[in-house]
């Protein structure tokens, strides 16, 4: 039998009592970092009746206070820092709620462990040095395109550095130099696979072994269409901004549930409502806490995506423990086309365009693609029965939430009292995808 490869077997294989032990020591080191050099988290720890030293290990760790991303946003754009800017090398950053942005800042050795973490994602699904890493994740604040693009530094593959869009160039640098690993959202891979269908080409007709899909929910029916329409093993890769990006947790070959990297992040299963910590096996809301991030170092930080933990022995020899695919969410944020969205964006919006706050959004899958169609109910002042004056505000609308949001959605104003309206909380979310098999 084929042995599994590691990128860091040492880390990757560690046994699961010296992972404990060696988390309950960041965890002691990174709780005095955070109290001595961020004063809004100290406050929080204060207000909490906590010092750092009622933390003496992983078991203490519910003692602690949670952060959200409202805390990040409210201190805006470096009250979270821990370390002089002067340290700092580079900042990624989350799309912005009425303009309030998540902005994480980086060491060098905050980028080299990030990186490390997606090489051991690139090796799991079979890169070497040998690989050519076509990089099809956005680049710039996004965190997809430079996460994997370090990582593929790092194993050693020839890396294309493509960002998103433009498929015919793609397509073109896919083929022509031999691409063998592919990086994207799952819909683009989806969208590349049509692609070359189109153009006549079979799956055999191009070296692509692997694929590293993440950013956006994607279901097991669809990693089997990518997966047949490309010729590839398809992986899924778990990140988030606030934490580093992509490379938190990543599949083995597997593929059940994602490994995540224990050696830098603490992760707990929580109940969303009361936020107490559920044992493993128990389905509830995802914290992390980040036990080596310098600049950025977050404790007990409220994911949103609700999921299971597994800790069975895995047959691929890693250690870490796995989480399932994110089964939904706790609050009201949906990811579409790898883009964080809140309704609360839209109506913003919606406010500053001098239009009432009566709307609906409703999200669908089209050919393995998201689509975004947002109904805004008109005033009887505003209202007009000329398709032409409909059809302009409609555009303008339109542009001014794809500039709050980056993507384009389809804008449809309706007459007076069509939108549904409802006695308790308004329905604003209609989501028809079938995010779960």
């Amino acid at each position: 039998m084929e042995s599994e490869r590691y990128y860091q077997p040492q880390a990757e294989t560690m046994p699961v009592e010296q992972i404990r032990q060696m988390q309950s020591e960041k965890l002691v080191r990174q709780v005095r970092h955070v109290w001595e050099h961020v004063p809004p988290y100290r406050t929080k720890m204060e207000a909490a009746g906590v010092t750092p030293e009622d933390i003496r290990g992983v078991e203490d760790l519910h003692k602690l206070p949670f952060l959200t991303k409202a805390d990040l946003r409210d201190n805006y754009p470096d009250g979270f820092l821990a370390v002089p800017k002067a340290d700092c090398v580079r900042i990624q950053s989350t799309s912005g709620t009425t303009g309030r942005r998540v902005v994480a800042f980086y060491t060098q050795e905050d980028v080299n462990l990030w990186e490390d973490c997606c090489a051991r994602a690139i090796v799991a699904a079979g890169g070497t040095r040998e690989d050519v890493c076509q990089v099809s994740y956005g680049y710039g604040l996004f965190t997809g395109g430079p996460g994997l693009n370090g990582g593929s530094h790092r194993v050693g593959c020839l890396t294309l550095p493509m960002s998103s869009g433009n498929t015919e160039r793609q397509i073109q640098f896919m083929l022509d130099l031999g691409a063998t690993i592919l990086c994207c959202t799952p819909s683009y891979a989806a969208y590349l696979g049509e692609a070359l269908k189109e153009k006549g080409y079979k799956p055999e007709d191009n070296k692509l072994k692997a694929g590293i899909f993440g950013a956006e929910p994607w279901t097991e029916e669809m990693r089997r269409d990518i997966e047949k329409s490309l010729g590839i093993k398809a992986y899924d890769i778990y990140g988030l901004t606030e934490t580093s990006g992509p490379g938190v947790s990543f599949e083995c070959r597997e593929q059940h549930g994602m490994h995540i990297n224990e050696d830098h992040f603490l992760a707990e299963i929580i109940d969303p409502d009361t936020g107490e910590p559920l044992p493993d096996g128990e389905k509830g809301e995802l914290v992390f806490t980040s036990l080596d991030k310098q600049a950025f170092p977050l404790l007990r930080y409220r994911t949103r995506d609700i999921c299971v933990l597994d800790r069975t022995p895995c047959p691929c020899g890693r250690t870490f423990v796995r989480m399932s695919k994110p089964m939904g969410r706790s609050d009201d944020m949906l990811i579409i086309r790898g883009v964080n969205v809140f309704p609360s964006q839209i109506e913003t919006v919606l406010l500053q365009e001098g239009y009432a706050p009566n709307y609906q959004i409703e999200v669908d899958r089209a050919n393995n693609t998201d689509t975004l169609d947002v109904y805004v109910e008109l005033s009887e002042e505003q209202f007009t029965d000329t398709v032409k004056g409909v059809t302009a505000a409609e555009k303008k609308l339109a542009g001014a939430i794809k500039t709050m949001l980056g993507i384009n959605p389809v804008v449809h104003l309706v007459a007076p009292k069509t939108i549904a309206r409802s006695e308790g909380k308004a329905v604003r979310v209609v989501d028809k995808r079938k995010l779960i098999d």
